[in-house]
């Protein structure tokens, strides 16, 4: 059976359900999905008048087409957690909004399909304060991202580099409880703002580096990006690194930043420090021996990655385990 729905009903269907002590003095508004349609939940922050986060898990219990007449849409961009496309070591894709003119739709939402996503949205003015413009023009670079109100908003599809996923594992395990935790939120989230529009301007201007890798160069950045995987206790350097793959050094650096958006090294401390917060999940190990399992022979050091990556540090979100 499928259910058909204009999008102001859907929601209303949401406001029905929400409970009366559903908000949070840290401007958190917590919405379970309609039991009648799924299950599942919408939390809702907002950071700022005009600048909202939403986090949503759920899974339908039939199919629900949703209809909406053309509205006005602010800027915005979502990472599809749970895209079913999308195989598993694969990038998160994403897209980004710019405001202006959202054209009506009929949307079909399909049963029995976990939607895990993480959503911004910004009012012009808002992009405009975070951006450092809020009296005057953007750069040429971001104007395209202000669009008229009769003008049909800007879309561009992306995929989520390494250092937006670790934001985005931020955003979803924040450690802090009430005015800390949405002080924290929206700092992650301007992270991430600042890293889509960093590869949004590369991608309208064209720099990159190497442009045409050649089929057997990817490959060979694929297979150097394995050996950082299976190498994270004793990590090769640069040099060894290249010369297993087949690569000079300098395509070997280039090349990985262009493909994975994010240096050698960088990606190797970014799943250095996932691999951590699993060990330290699964509770089996202390945190020295974690760090040790990871390649980290200096405890201090270790936790001092993990905090700056995490924002809490080891021993702390390792006691957050057992309450």
């Amino acid at each position: 059976m499928t259910i058909s729905l204009s999008q102001q009903d859907y929601w209303a269907l949401f406001e029905a359900t929400a409970a009366p002590d559903a908000h949070t003095a840290a401007g958190e508004q917590i919405t379970l999905y309609p039991t009648q349609m799924g299950q599942g939940y919408v939390n809702t922050w907002q950071l700022r008048p005009g600048f909202t986060l939403d986090i949503a898990d759920y899974q339908l219990h039939q199919n629900v087409i949703t209809h909406s007449d053309d509205r006005e849409h602010p800027l915005e961009y979502t990472f599809y957690l749970s895209d079913p496309e999308r195989a598993p070591a694969s990038p998160i894709p994403y897209n980004l909004y710019g405001s202006g003119m959202a054209p009506g739709e009929s949307r079909k939402k399909e049963a029995n399909r976990r939607s895990h996503w993480v959503s911004v949205h910004l009012e012009p003015e808002v992009f405009r304060a975070v951006a450092g413009y809020p009296d005057g023009d953007l750069p040429v670079a971001l104007r395209h991202l202000i669009g008229d109100v009769n003008q049909k908003y800007y879309l561009r599809p992306g995929q989520a580099t390494p250092g937006m996923q670790i934001s985005l594992q931020q955003i979803l395990q924040c450690p802090y409880q009430g005015y800390t935790r949405r002080m924290f939120l929206e700092s992650k989230v301007l992270e991430l703002i600042a890293l889509i529009l960093e590869q949004e301007i590369a991608a309208r201007d064209g720099k990159h580096p190497l442009v045409n890798l050649k089929p057997d160069d990817v490959d060979r950045l694929h297979w150097a990006r394995e050996v950082l995987h299976q190498n994270l206790d004793q990590p090769l350097s640069l040099a060894q690194l290249a010369r297993q793959v087949g690569l000079n050094e300098c395509s070997l650096k280039q090349g990985f930043r262009q493909l994975f958006g994010t240096t050698v090294f960088g990606y190797l401390r970014q799943c250095r420090m996932e691999r951590a917060r699993l060990l330290l999940l699964e509770g089996r190990m202390n945190v020295g021996e974690t760090a040790q399992a990871v390649g980290y022979t200096s405890r201090s050091r270790f936790a001092a990655v993990f905090r700056k990556t995490f924002g809490v540090n080891p021993k702390a979100f390792l006691a957050q385990r057992w309450q």
